[in-house]
């Protein structure tokens, strides 16, 4: 049983446990809890806020059971990967405003796990470069700059 089991087992039983009846399935290439549900919009919460605070439980836990376990990503009906794909839109439709007028733009303030994904899908990109600030600021804008 390895920690992405133990990750299963702990989900599953701390939703079963508030009431929830839920699928929790394992992507083991992505390390990802996929969850199902027909009470999605209460786990998801308000911009995926209730989400975000039951990875970070699920993740406590897990390590706290085995401390060599890597941490893992817990999404409810894609919700997480249908936002980071809109994330990535926005951010092309941005570049291309910024190829156009050569201008720079600034995206929404964003975690630092959503800032790295916009700087790697522009970290080849031929047109513009990413950019955001060193501050200790948990939020903080992209910046998307003309080469």
């Amino acid at each position: 049983m390895d920690y992405l089991d133990v990750a299963q087992e702990v989900v599953d039983n701390m939703l079963g446990y508030l009431g929830f009846v839920v699928t929790v399935e394992i992507d083991r290439e992505n390390r990802t809890l996929n969850i199902s549900s027909g009470d999605s919009n209460l786990l998801i919460g308000h911009h995926g806020d209730r989400l975000e605070e039951l990875q970070y439980l699920a993740n406590r836990i897990v390590q706290d059971r085995l401390p060599e376990a890597e941490k893992f990503r817990v999404d409810i009906d894609f919700y997480r990967a249908s936002f980071e794909e809109r994330m990535v839109e926005e951010a092309e439709h941005v570049a291309a405003r910024v190829i156009n007028t050569g201008q720079s733009a600034k995206l929404e303030p964003m975690n630092s796990y959503h800032r790295r994904i916009i700087h790697n899908h522009f970290k080849d990109h031929a047109e513009v470069k990413t950019w955001s600030p060193t501050d200790s600021a948990r939020l903080k804008r992209i910046t998307i700059l003309p080469k």
